[in-house]
């Protein structure tokens, strides 16, 4: 069952939404989130490594639109609407080794049928790792 979401919803609600899915296999946790923006942490580890001990980038991508999915999933009513990321690119600037990552989704543009999200992932010193733009199509749900 699909919660209501908004964003007065706990934390653990949303994290615990996302169990048993990519975002919970890769460690992503929502930390923090606000009107217009999303936060989460994501491990460098096993799960998100490439061949050689890197942090991979498409495991930047899916947490880039991890946030950008969920953020526009709170500006929406969610049993009328679905969210597809229709459009996702990256530019990295950094590689990680170790750790846990952080990312800051805001949204650029808020249509009716468009959300645009930037998104930076930085290491834990704060650098800049991963640079984000995330677009997501609001269609209604079928029956509705």
């Amino acid at each position: 069952m699909i919660p209501i979401l908004s964003i007065n919803t706990p934390l653990a609600i949303i994290n615990q939404y996302a169990q048993n899915t990519l975002v919970d296999r890769l460690g992503i946790c929502f930390t923090s989130l606000g009107e217009g923006w999303v936060e989460a942490s994501m491990p460098v580890d096993e799960r998100t490594y490439r061949p050689g001990g890197f942090l991979h980038g498409g495991a930047n991508l899916a947490l880039a639109e991890t946030l950008a999915g969920l953020g526009s999933m709170l500006t929406v009513d969610i049993l009328e609407f679905d969210i597809l990321g229709i459009q996702v690119s990256a530019n990295h600037t950094g590689s990680v080794t170790e750790g846990t990552v952080y990312a800051r989704a805001e949204i650029v543009h808020q249509g009716n049928q468009t959300h645009v999200w930037n998104v930076e992932i930085k290491n834990e010193t704060g650098k800049l790792i991963s640079t984000a733009r995330v677009t997501n199509l609001i269609v209604k749900r079928n029956g509705k």
